[in-house]
């Protein structure tokens, strides 16, 4: 399962004006607990939802027949804490551990390979000051061929400048967030972004059940339908605008940190996206 690494992820990475940033403490708090949402998949569940007390320690994710993921203790008491930062980020950029080994799917490596240098330290750098959680979740099995690497070593990718903009929406839709990653219909190769990008109807099983992934392209079956306070209700608090609340496993609180500017530029990019019709 390689995703198809596009244009637009290669756009980011190496279009725009570089933007004078560099990493810092407050920046990474704010990526891996506001748009990058890693809690979502790392953070245990119990009955009553996310189990705080035990932060980024780790779960079962998805247990599907191709596999059974289960997401890493990242806390500095898990595997993490004996590898560099520059290791920490190749794993979290292009999903390779130091021992070579591949990390499988869900992890939206398609989407993190455009992590800026700066955004991706900044992540790095807060994960190393998160409480440590002693938890272990397991390790993950595959019956799937996993691939030797998700695409060619990546050697630095420039911040892009940041601002109410498509460009910079694209950037946090994509690489940050991965919006366009589970919005995307999968393929044999992964998530279609070549020719489906945003299309939705992706499955996602649950406690909840199923959710699917909605369209998210200015098509009448996706958002074009929508103002942009619907769409910023939709995004932050999960709710419909005929107040139909929608089920996870869509971050909505970790969104919902996510400053209005970097919304705004979000939902612009959501605007600019050819219209494409649900399948079927």
């Amino acid at each position: 399962m390689i995703p198809r690494f596009t244009g637009l992820i290669v756009a980011l990475a190496v279009s725009g004006t570089v933007a004078q940033a560099e990493p810092s403490l407050d920046r990474g708090r704010y990526l891996v607990e506001g748009p990058a949402g890693c809690g979502n998949c790392h953070t245990p569940f119990g009955p009553q939802g996310p189990m705080m007390e035990k932060a980024l320690a780790g779960r079962l994710v998805d247990k599907n027949p191709a596999f059974t993921a289960i997401s890493a203790n990242i806390t500095p008491a898990g595997a993490v804490s004996g590898w560099s930062d520059a290791e920490l980020a190749k794993a979290i950029r292009e999903g390779l551990r130091p021992d070579g080994s591949i990390i499988g799917p869900p992890m939206p490596f398609a989407m993190y390979r455009g992590l800026s240098d700066d955004d991706v330290m900044s992540m790095v750098m807060y994960l190393r000051t998160v409480p440590a959680v002693e938890n272990d979740p397991g390790k993950s099995t595959y019956n799937i061929p996993l691939p030797p690497a998700y695409g060619p070593p990546i050697d630095s990718v420039p911040h892009p400048e940041e601002g109410v903009s498509v460009a910079y929406g694209a950037y946090l839709a994509g690489p940050v967030a991965h919006c366009m990653e589970c919005h995307t219909p999968m393929g044999e190769m992964g998530p279609m972004l070549d020719t489906r990008l945003g299309a939705g109807g992706f499955e996602f099983h649950g406690p909840w059940g199923t959710s699917v992934a909605a369209n998210l392209t200015s098509h009448e079956d996706g958002i074009k339908d929508y103002s942009d306070a619907e769409l910023r209700d939709m995004i932050t608090k999960g709710m419909r605008p005929e107040a139909e609340p929608m089920m996870p496993p869509m971050p909505y609180g970790y969104l919902a940190q996510m400053t209005a500017d970097n919304l705004s530029a979000v939902i612009l990019y959501l605007r600019s996206l050819p219209p494409l019709p649900d399948e079927g």
